[in-house]
């Protein structure tokens, strides 16, 4: 475990630099029993930057939604009034139930109150990071966007079979990238960095190896097996492969709007670490998520009371409009 002054010193670099905290700004730090010394750790520095923190301990509900995918994400009311009524909000929990978290009303709400919001990746204490490696992340976003601008469509291709298209026309995308603003969609922070768009909800194509991380379904890791999405009119009319595939359709199972491609996103991070939820923000890999788009991505229209992501590995992606390559055999390509 690391020493006190580490996690400190990650502590002031979530604070300082990634949320930029100010005197008498409302804090509230969620979390739960596992993280509450990193937790108290972030809330000392926010209390002598002169803010005021508040310290939350959802362990209960963290609990129970680890343990059941459909438990309701959607937080207590005196949670989400305490969420929607401050100016930062910093959640130290387990990282995949943050993830889920992510896409509830009360954060969109924060959002629309110009807050910030962000969740807290694992290793505090051993991230050896620097301001220049979290800058680099947001200009690879934003050379990334540049070039997304009023693309209709893109495709993407892997090592395992993935050949599919998205289409992303008249979607704004979003940047979820370490150093946070206000009014921005809650994402994770500081390894984690992604583009993300809401998929034109009828028109995603082909299709679909997930290689790495499928969350939702119990795993602490990557797949074991891969999992074949087989895409057609915006759906995953077929989900197939090993019991890895066999958990993902029991969980969507009767749950209305749950096979609709809500999002794709790619990562712009060289740190995120591969076989953690954190992945889904490193160069290389794209993800889709099954579900919900309406409460975090602009534009998206489709209701879903899940959004499952799903990742791909060594990913290639493609411009379908003119060619260019915004990632090539998983590397960087602008």
């Amino acid at each position: 475990m690391p020493d006190a002054a580490s996690i400190r010193k990650d502590a002031e670099l979530v604070v300082d630099v990634c949320m930029t905290v100010e005197e008498d700004d409302v804090v509230t730090i969620i979390t739960d029993d596992e993280h509450s010394h990193e937790a108290h750790a972030v809330a000392e520095v926010c209390m002598e930057r002169g803010a005021w923190p508040v310290v939350m301990n959802n362990e209960m509900q963290v609990r129970r939604g680890l343990a059941d995918t459909h438990f309701p994400m959607a937080p207590p009311q005196n949670l989400h009034q305490a969420m929607t009524s401050s100016d930062e909000i910093i959640i130290i929990t387990n990282l995949e139930w943050a993830n889920r978290f992510a896409h509830i009303s009360a954060v969109k709400e924060s959002v629309a109150n110009n807050a910030k919001i962000a969740s807290v990746e694992p290793g505090m204490g051993e991230w050896g990071l620097t301001i220049e490696m979290l800058h680099a992340a947001r200009k690879r976003a934003q050379d990334a966007m540049k070039a997304l601008e009023g693309v209709e469509k893109v495709r993407v291709t892997s090592p395992k079979g993935s050949d599919f298209t998205v289409t992303i026309k008249g979607r704004p995308p979003l940047a979820l990238v370490p150093i946070k603003e206000r009014g921005i969609m809650m994402g994770p922070l500081p390894l984690w960095a992604e583009v993300a768009y809401a998929a034109v909800e009828d028109q995603t194509e082909g299709t679909m190896v997930v290689d790495g991380v499928m969350l939702g379904i119990g795993l602490p890791g990557q797949v074991n097996e891969p999992i074949t999405w087989t895409l057609e009119g915006g759906k995953a009319v077929k989900i197939e492969g090993g019991d890895d595939a066999k958990r993902l359709r029991e969980v969507i199972e009767g749950v209305e709007n749950s096979t609709v491609i809500g999002e794709f996103a790619f990562g712009v991070s060289d740190i995120a670490p591969f076989g953690t939820p954190s992945e889904k923000g490193r160069v290389g890999t794209v993800h889709c998520a099954l579900g919900d788009n309406h409460s975090a991505y602009p534009g998206g229209q489709n209701v879903c009371k899940l959004h499952l992501d799903g990742v791909v590995l060594d990913a290639t992606l493609q411009v379908v409009d003119d060619g260019r390559y915004i990632i090539k055999d998983g590397q960087w390509a602008l």
